[in-house]
C-alpha cells in the first residue's frame, strides 16, 4: 500500500521521511521508511525539496546511491 504525504491536503504519494533529532538540532531526511514511523513525517518529493529547518539548525539530507539528486 502506497503511503501519502504528511503535509495537509496534499495527495501525492510519499518518497522520503523526516525525522528530528532535538538532541543535535538536526532535521533528517532520507529515503522513505520501509515502515511508517511514528515520530516521522512521509513527504513527496515537491515537500521534501523545499525541506527547511529552524534557525541553528541543521537538515541532514541521505541520497540512495544511484539516485541523481537535482538539489545537490
Amino acid at each position: 500500500m502506497k503511503r501519502r504525504c504528511s503535509r495537509t491536503a496534499c495527495p501525492a504519494e510519499a518518497v522520503a521521511t523526516l525525522t528530528f533529532d532535538y538532541a543535535d538540532s538536526m532535521a533528517v531526511l532520507g529515503p522513505l521508511s520501509a515502515t511508517p514511523e511514528p515520530h516521522g513525517y512521509d513527504l513527496c518529493a515537491t515537500h521534501a525539496e523545499r525541506t527547511s529547518a529552524p534557525v541553528g539548525w541543521q537538515v541532514v539530507r541521505y541520497v540512495t546511491p544511484g539516485r541523481v539528486d537535482s538539489t545537490a
